[in-house]
């Protein structure tokens, strides 16, 4: 295969966006404008006639690169990236994505891109049907991973469903199941006072907190740079998760909250934990606290003016549905026969993406 090196700017030019955000206001139209983060709206004008790629040059999500149809724009935050007729425009937004362009920000408060510091970068351009050929094969990896990735998405929709299909709204309680106070369920422990922990406490690599800020979508994303030491963590040992505690933020948003997965966790100041007495799953728990009608319960429960706050009386008092056994259990077998087709999926995909990974390798060095 007769392949030559050619610079970036020897096979596109750039052109710069001047449209920002307040231009955009009080216009609709047929045509699609994007920003960093993807399609914005529809208005009355367009940039460019043909397909283009687009890279982020400033500001959150610099240097993300995007493949756009014809008769569409960017804001000024974008730049675009125009093909010249030496290159597939498919084959050069995978040559694009494969370059390091983290090596080329500038600037701390706001990072920057410039083209004339990246257009020296060299690609690979066999002949156009080669490059046509290669674009297919990953366009094609792109549309099967799309695809697995919203069969995983499914997988979660349907347990969700399932879920509500069950046990209905757990407020309104459609289908009258008893109603128990959750301390009759679980033990509930508030985290340590802020008096226990200090700045001086805390380092790398060792134990980390769970607050509020580290539970996102009902997962624990801890920050390695905040946690305690071995010798820290024994002297604070009532506050310790065990996997299968519910960790639960306490100010803030309420219903933030998460089933512990991982030893050698520690509940943090803003956060508490409940442990369950066996009669309900902390799964069952944690969706059960974060469905939407039950977060605007804890919202009026909740104390404090600036910011909403809880304590453990308060939790205590929280109303939980108790289904029967019976079903309960039918609920969880169907979960766990999803989780392993959710499990397949997720091997399917990470073949996908390993595939692909090599792939690029092999096509862009």
């Amino acid at each position: 295969m007769n392949v030559q090196y050619l610079t970036l700017g020897e096979v596109c030019q750039k052109a710069s966006s001047n449209i920002a955000q307040k231009d955009l206001e009080n216009n609709s139209g047929n045509y699609e404008i994007y920003g960093a983060s993807g399609f914005i709206k529809t208005v009355d004008f367009y940039h460019q006639e043909q397909p283009y790629i687009a890279i982020v040059k400033d500001g959150a999500g610099v240097g993300r690169t995007m493949l756009l149809p014809a008769r569409s724009s960017v804001i000024g935050t974008m730049q675009y990236i125009i093909p010249n007729d030496k290159i597939d425009i498919r084959y050069l937004y995978y040559g694009i994505v494969n370059m390091n362009l983290s090596r080329y920000y500038m600037g701390a408060a706001i990072p920057h891109i410039y083209f004339k510091d990246y257009q020296k970068e060299l690609l690979p351009i066999p002949d156009k049907a080669e490059q046509i050929k290669i674009a297919n094969t990953l366009e094609l990896l792109d549309k099967l991973i799309y695809a697995r990735n919203n069969q995983i998405k499914a997988f979660d929709n349907l347990v969700k469903s399932r879920f509500i299909e069950m046990f209905g709204d757990p407020v309104s309680n459609p289908y009258r199941y008893p109603k128990v106070p959750l301390s009759e369920l679980a033990e509930i422990k508030i985290g340590p006072f802020g008096s226990l922990l200090h700045k001086e406490d805390y380092i790398e690599g060792g134990h980390a907190l769970v607050n509020p800020s580290h539970i996102i979508d009902g997962i624990i994303s801890v920050d390695n740079k905040l946690t305690i030491s071995n010798e820290k963590y024994d002297e604070l040992s009532a506050y310790h998760l065990q996997v299968g505690d519910v960790v639960m933020g306490r100010r803030g948003e309420m219903g933030r909250c998460a089933v512990v997965q991982t030893e050698d966790l520690l509940c943090g100041t803003g956060s508490l934990f409940i442990r369950t007495k066996g009669n309900l799953t902390a799964d069952y728990l944690q969706k059960i606290i974060s469905f939407p009608s039950f977060k605007k319960t804890i919202e009026d429960m909740a104390v404090g003016q600036t910011m909403p706050n809880l304590n453990v009386p308060i939790v205590s008092k929280f109303q939980i549905i108790k289904p029967p056994m019976e079903i309960q259990k039918a609920y969880y077998d169907f979960v766990e026969a999803t989780d392993k087709l959710k499990f397949e999926a997720k091997q399917g995909l990470e073949k996908l993406e390993t595939l692909k990974k090599s792939l690029m390798q092999e096509y862009f060095g």
